[in-house]
Protein backbone atom coordinates (compact mmCIF):
# COMPACT_ATOMS: atom_id res chain seq x y z
CA UNK A 1 0.00 0.00 0.00
CA UNK A 2 1.29 3.62 -0.93
CA UNK A 3 2.54 5.40 1.74
CA UNK A 4 1.93 9.16 1.83
CA UNK A 5 5.23 10.10 4.01
CA UNK A 6 6.62 8.87 0.54
CA UNK A 7 7.47 10.18 -2.97
CA UNK A 8 4.13 9.07 -5.29
CA UNK A 9 6.32 10.26 -8.06
CA UNK A 10 8.97 7.45 -9.94
CA UNK A 11 11.74 10.09 -9.94
CA UNK A 12 13.27 12.53 -7.75
CA UNK A 13 13.98 14.79 -10.39
CA UNK A 14 12.52 18.21 -9.77
CA UNK A 15 8.98 18.91 -11.49
CA UNK A 16 9.03 21.59 -13.92
CA UNK A 17 6.70 23.70 -13.08
CA UNK A 18 5.09 26.18 -15.58
CA UNK A 19 2.62 29.24 -15.15
CA UNK A 20 0.80 30.07 -18.49
CA UNK A 21 -1.16 32.41 -17.30
CA UNK A 22 -5.08 32.56 -19.23
CA UNK A 23 -4.90 29.81 -21.86
CA UNK A 24 -7.94 28.67 -23.75
CA UNK A 25 -8.69 24.94 -22.31
CA UNK A 26 -8.45 23.06 -25.90
CA UNK A 27 -4.70 24.91 -26.32
CA UNK A 28 -3.63 23.56 -22.86
CA UNK A 29 -5.49 19.80 -23.39
CA UNK A 30 -3.16 19.54 -26.11
CA UNK A 31 0.11 20.86 -24.17
CA UNK A 32 -0.81 18.26 -22.02
CA UNK A 33 -1.37 15.16 -23.98
CA UNK A 34 2.12 16.14 -25.47
CA UNK A 35 3.83 16.24 -22.32
CA UNK A 36 1.96 12.79 -21.38
CA UNK A 37 3.48 11.43 -24.71
CA UNK A 38 6.80 13.05 -24.18
CA UNK A 39 6.88 12.01 -19.97
CA UNK A 40 5.96 8.32 -20.55
CA UNK A 41 8.64 7.95 -23.29
CA UNK A 42 11.42 9.38 -20.89
CA UNK A 43 12.24 12.88 -23.21
CA UNK A 44 10.30 14.96 -20.41
CA UNK A 45 10.65 15.51 -17.08
CA UNK A 46 7.64 15.28 -14.90
CA UNK A 47 5.56 18.82 -15.46
CA UNK A 48 3.10 20.58 -13.40
CA UNK A 49 0.91 23.36 -15.54
CA UNK A 50 -0.92 26.19 -13.58
CA UNK A 51 -3.21 28.94 -15.38
CA UNK A 52 -6.77 30.24 -15.60
CA UNK A 53 -8.96 28.97 -18.65
CA UNK A 54 -11.39 31.65 -20.42
CA UNK A 55 -15.30 30.46 -19.26
CA UNK A 56 -15.76 27.17 -20.46
CA UNK A 57 -17.61 23.73 -19.48
CA UNK A 58 -15.69 20.33 -19.66
CA UNK A 59 -17.69 17.13 -19.29
CA UNK A 60 -15.84 14.00 -18.28
CA UNK A 61 -16.87 10.58 -19.16
CA UNK A 62 -19.49 10.10 -16.56
CA UNK A 63 -21.30 13.05 -17.50
CA UNK A 64 -25.18 12.19 -18.49
CA UNK A 65 -27.27 14.49 -20.95
CA UNK A 66 -29.50 16.16 -17.73
CA UNK A 67 -25.87 16.96 -16.23
CA UNK A 68 -25.74 19.43 -18.75
CA UNK A 69 -26.62 22.90 -19.43
CA UNK A 70 -30.07 23.07 -21.04
CA UNK A 71 -29.62 26.46 -22.49
CA UNK A 72 -27.42 24.56 -25.34
CA UNK A 73 -24.33 26.48 -23.81
CA UNK A 74 -21.67 24.53 -25.66
CA UNK A 75 -19.54 21.82 -24.16
CA UNK A 76 -16.15 20.20 -24.36
CA UNK A 77 -15.97 16.56 -24.07
CA UNK A 78 -12.93 15.46 -22.31
CA UNK A 79 -10.83 12.00 -21.62
CA UNK A 80 -10.67 12.59 -17.80
CA UNK A 81 -12.57 10.76 -15.07
CA UNK A 82 -15.35 12.46 -13.44
CA UNK A 83 -18.69 14.42 -14.90
CA UNK A 84 -19.28 18.10 -16.07
CA UNK A 85 -17.47 21.23 -14.69
CA UNK A 86 -17.06 24.84 -15.27
CA UNK A 87 -13.63 26.86 -15.90
CA UNK A 88 -13.11 30.15 -15.95
CA UNK A 89 -11.57 33.65 -14.73
CA UNK A 90 -10.94 33.65 -10.73
CA UNK A 91 -10.36 29.56 -10.77
CA UNK A 92 -6.91 28.03 -10.33
CA UNK A 93 -6.09 25.28 -12.52
CA UNK A 94 -3.65 22.89 -11.38
CA UNK A 95 -2.74 19.97 -14.39
CA UNK A 96 0.23 17.85 -13.22
CA UNK A 97 1.87 15.94 -15.64
CA UNK A 98 3.84 12.90 -13.33
CA UNK A 99 4.67 9.65 -13.98
CA UNK A 100 2.93 7.44 -10.88
CA UNK A 101 5.92 5.05 -9.19
CA UNK A 102 4.74 1.27 -8.60
CA UNK A 103 2.35 -0.12 -7.32
CA UNK A 104 0.06 2.72 -9.13
CA UNK A 105 -2.32 3.72 -6.71
CA UNK A 106 -4.67 6.51 -8.38
CA UNK A 107 -6.68 6.61 -5.63
CA UNK A 108 -4.25 7.37 -3.10
CA UNK A 109 -3.30 10.26 -6.16
CA UNK A 110 -6.18 11.81 -5.92
CA UNK A 111 -5.97 12.41 -1.87
CA UNK A 112 -2.52 13.52 -1.92
CA UNK A 113 -4.28 16.55 -4.22
CA UNK A 114 -6.84 16.78 -1.88
CA UNK A 115 -4.42 17.14 0.89
CA UNK A 116 -2.65 19.87 -0.52
CA UNK A 117 -5.97 22.06 -1.02
CA UNK A 118 -7.23 21.23 2.11
CA UNK A 119 -3.79 22.80 3.15
CA UNK A 120 -4.09 25.88 1.02
CA UNK A 121 -7.91 26.78 2.42
CA UNK A 122 -6.40 25.83 6.46
CA UNK A 123 -3.60 28.79 5.41
CA UNK A 124 -5.83 31.13 4.36
CA UNK A 125 -8.21 30.66 6.79
CA UNK A 126 -10.88 28.11 5.59
CA UNK A 127 -11.65 25.34 7.64
CA UNK A 128 -12.32 22.26 4.77
CA UNK A 129 -12.11 18.22 4.44
CA UNK A 130 -13.39 15.50 2.42
CA UNK A 131 -16.82 13.78 1.77
CA UNK A 132 -16.61 10.08 2.11
CA UNK A 133 -17.43 8.80 -1.85
CA UNK A 134 -16.58 11.82 -3.27
CA UNK A 135 -13.54 13.87 -4.36
CA UNK A 136 -12.65 17.16 -3.65
CA UNK A 137 -12.16 19.87 -0.47
CA UNK A 138 -15.57 20.79 0.59
CA UNK A 139 -17.27 22.67 3.47
CA UNK A 140 -19.86 21.14 5.21
CA UNK A 141 -23.42 22.67 5.80
CA UNK A 142 -23.68 25.78 8.34
CA UNK A 143 -25.71 28.69 8.68
CA UNK A 144 -24.69 30.54 5.37
CA UNK A 145 -25.47 27.49 3.04
CA UNK A 146 -25.80 23.69 2.30
CA UNK A 147 -22.53 21.17 2.06
CA UNK A 148 -20.57 22.94 -0.87
CA UNK A 149 -17.42 21.91 -3.10
CA UNK A 150 -14.45 24.32 -2.88
CA UNK A 151 -12.36 22.31 -5.05
CA UNK A 152 -12.80 20.19 -7.90
CA UNK A 153 -10.48 17.37 -8.87
CA UNK A 154 -10.78 14.79 -12.30
CA UNK A 155 -7.80 12.81 -13.61
CA UNK A 156 -6.61 10.88 -16.54
CA UNK A 157 -3.95 8.18 -15.88
CA UNK A 158 -2.27 6.65 -18.98
CA UNK A 159 1.12 4.84 -19.48
CA UNK A 160 1.31 5.64 -15.60
CA UNK A 161 1.34 9.22 -16.06
CA UNK A 162 -1.26 11.54 -14.85
CA UNK A 163 -3.24 14.53 -16.60
CA UNK A 164 -5.84 16.89 -15.85
CA UNK A 165 -5.72 17.59 -12.02
CA UNK A 166 -7.40 19.90 -9.91
CA UNK A 167 -9.30 23.70 -9.98
CA UNK A 168 -9.45 26.20 -6.73
CA UNK A 169 -12.18 28.86 -7.05
CA UNK A 170 -10.81 32.03 -5.84
CA UNK A 171 -12.35 34.80 -6.69
CA UNK A 172 -14.66 33.08 -9.70
CA UNK A 173 -17.86 33.97 -10.68
CA UNK A 174 -19.93 31.17 -8.78
CA UNK A 175 -23.10 31.93 -11.29
CA UNK A 176 -21.24 29.68 -14.22
CA UNK A 177 -22.26 26.83 -12.26
CA UNK A 178 -26.44 26.87 -12.17
CA UNK A 179 -27.19 26.22 -15.50
CA UNK A 180 -25.28 23.29 -15.25
CA UNK A 181 -25.38 19.90 -12.25
CA UNK A 182 -21.89 20.26 -11.61
CA UNK A 183 -19.89 16.91 -11.07
CA UNK A 184 -23.47 15.48 -11.15
CA UNK A 185 -24.03 16.30 -7.59
CA UNK A 186 -27.56 17.53 -7.07
CA UNK A 187 -27.17 17.44 -3.19
CA UNK A 188 -24.35 20.20 -2.19
CA UNK A 189 -23.24 23.36 -3.61
CA UNK A 190 -20.12 25.27 -5.03
CA UNK A 191 -18.92 28.11 -3.15
CA UNK A 192 -15.28 30.26 -3.67
CA UNK A 193 -12.28 31.30 -0.71
CA UNK A 194 -13.43 35.01 -1.54
CA UNK A 195 -17.31 33.96 -0.29
CA UNK A 196 -16.20 32.09 2.36
CA UNK A 197 -13.69 34.93 3.55
CA UNK A 198 -15.83 37.51 2.88
CA UNK A 199 -12.78 39.40 0.88
CA UNK A 200 -11.08 39.53 -2.28
CA UNK A 201 -9.11 36.44 -2.85
CA UNK A 202 -7.60 35.94 -5.84
CA UNK A 203 -5.71 33.40 -7.92
CA UNK A 204 -2.17 35.15 -7.56
CA UNK A 205 -2.21 35.12 -4.13
CA UNK A 206 -3.25 31.39 -4.09
CA UNK A 207 -0.92 30.31 -6.76
CA UNK A 208 2.26 30.08 -4.52
CA UNK A 209 0.75 28.15 -1.85
CA UNK A 210 -0.74 26.00 -4.29
CA UNK A 211 1.99 25.18 -5.80
CA UNK A 212 4.43 24.38 -2.75
CA UNK A 213 1.50 22.53 -1.51
CA UNK A 214 1.00 19.81 -4.01
CA UNK A 215 4.55 19.38 -4.98
CA UNK A 216 5.33 18.80 -1.10
CA UNK A 217 2.00 16.33 -1.19
CA UNK A 218 3.65 14.21 -3.65
CA UNK A 219 6.87 14.36 -2.17
CA UNK A 220 5.21 12.87 1.02
CA UNK A 221 6.54 15.89 2.91
CA UNK A 222 2.63 16.83 3.43
CA UNK A 223 1.35 13.20 4.14
CA UNK A 224 -2.29 12.43 3.84
CA UNK A 225 -4.66 13.64 6.73
CA UNK A 226 -6.92 10.96 8.24
CA UNK A 227 -8.77 13.71 10.05
CA UNK A 228 -10.63 15.38 7.29
CA UNK A 229 -13.82 13.89 6.46
CA UNK A 230 -16.51 15.74 7.17
CA UNK A 231 -19.58 14.05 9.35
CA UNK A 232 -22.05 13.21 7.38
CA UNK A 233 -25.78 11.99 8.50
CA UNK A 234 -25.31 9.25 5.52
CA UNK A 235 -23.86 8.42 2.36
CA UNK A 236 -23.51 10.79 -0.30
CA UNK A 237 -26.66 10.08 -2.89
CA UNK A 238 -24.25 10.44 -5.56
CA UNK A 239 -20.88 9.62 -5.56
CA UNK A 240 -18.40 11.03 -7.67
CA UNK A 241 -15.78 9.16 -9.61
CA UNK A 242 -12.97 11.41 -10.49
CA UNK A 243 -10.54 9.68 -12.37
CA UNK A 244 -9.86 7.44 -15.65
CA UNK A 245 -7.13 5.00 -16.24
CA UNK A 246 -5.78 3.84 -19.34
CA UNK A 247 -2.78 1.11 -20.14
Amino acid sequence: MSSSRTSCRATTEPVDVRELGTIEYTEAWELQRSRLTERADGTAPDTMFLLQHPSVYTAGKRTEPADRPADGTPVIDVDRGGKITWHGPGQLVGYPIVKLGDPIDVVHYVRRLEEALIHVCDRLGVRTGRVEGRSGVWIPADDRGIERKIAAIGIRVQRGVTMHGFELNCNADLSAFDTIVPCGIRDAGVTSLSYELQRDVSVEAVLPLARDAVLAALEGELPVSEDRWLPRPEAPRAPGVTFALQN
